[in-house]
């Protein structure tokens, strides 16, 4: 089991040289081959065609914007050979976000950035990190904008509760597990997490050993769903994990997909890397 073709989202914010260079050491690893996809936000044009002059606005924004796509092109591309990886370059405009979740069903893994609120250049629409990982059905490696992140995969947090979500994200992980220095499986115990099979982390560890995997299990105690996010994330950070793998949950509300409270936690307010899988 291993990852064969990644997929990194470029674009022009601030993270991408350092989103690129995590996934060029993930694809040397893996001896994997690496997309680079670039797609930015760019309004509709019709809703500018449509004000009296603001058309040639929108036309010097567009060409600054295949001026940026260029540039980031060239770069990729120097990267790629540098590293001595194959890898291809695919570039999307109008409608970014559905063509990103397309594309990523192509993947075994995909690597993107945190939304920075101080980075307008991050947005490419509205919760897309999160839209990402629950419509492509693909694992998702989420970079925090903060911190420097050399090792990724080394220490590796696994949020476990025996779910269909979870169990996806462990399995989906385990081409970094296989090669983590070390491995812990945590439950968070929450009201309706539901009683463990047999004695806590039994299973799960005895999984993770028939390939190779040593996992110890721990548990965190927390009665508030809404804070059990920041206390893995506490966790993580006070004993130096360098990954967090764990499930992504939703709920049906109307027409739209939400996230459950820690997953939204997860996603706003990581401090590490975090793969999730939905």
């Amino acid at each position: 089991m291993t990852y064969k073709t990644l997929l990194v989202h470029l674009d022009t914010s601030n993270r991408v040289q350092a989103r690129l260079e995590i996934a060029l050491r993930f694809a040397r690893r893996f001896e994997a081959h690496l997309t680079g996809l670039f797609a930015t936000f760019m309004p509709d044009p019709r809703g500018f065609h449509a004000m009296a002059g603001s058309a040639s606005w929108f036309e010097t924004q567009r060409k600054h914007h295949e001026e940026q796509r260029g540039a980031t092109e060239r770069i990729f591309r120097a990267e790629l050979q540098r590293a001595g990886v194959k890898g291809e370059w695919i570039a999307v405009s109008q409608s970014a976000e559905p063509s990103v979740v397309a594309h990523c069903r192509y993947a075994d893994l995909v690597i993107l950035g945190q939304d920075d609120p101080d980075d307008p250049q991050t947005y490419i629409a509205d919760r897309f990190p999160e839209s990402v990982v629950m419509a492509s059905g693909r694992p998702v490696l989420m970079l925090p904008y903060a911190g420097h992140h050399e090792a990724v995969g080394s220490r590796v947090l696994v949020a476990w509760n025996g779910t269909r979500e979870s169990a996806r994200a462990l399995f989906d992980a385990m081409p970094l597990l296989a090669g983590a220095q070390r491995v812990t499986v945590v439950r968070i115990n929450t009201p309706g997490s539901g009683a463990p099979v047999r004695a806590p982390g039994t299973d799960v560890t005895a999984t993770l050993a028939r390939h190779g995997v040593n996992a110890s299990y721990t548990e965190i105690r927390n009665d508030i769903d809404e804070t059990s996010g920041d206390a893995l994330l506490s966790f993580a950070a006070g004993e130096g994990y360098d990954l967090v793998v764990m499930g992504a949950y939703g709920h049906a509300r109307w027409k739209e997909r939400v996230l459950g409270g820690v997953t939204r936690t997860i996603v706003d307010s990581a401090t590490v890397p975090v793969l999730m899988s939905h």
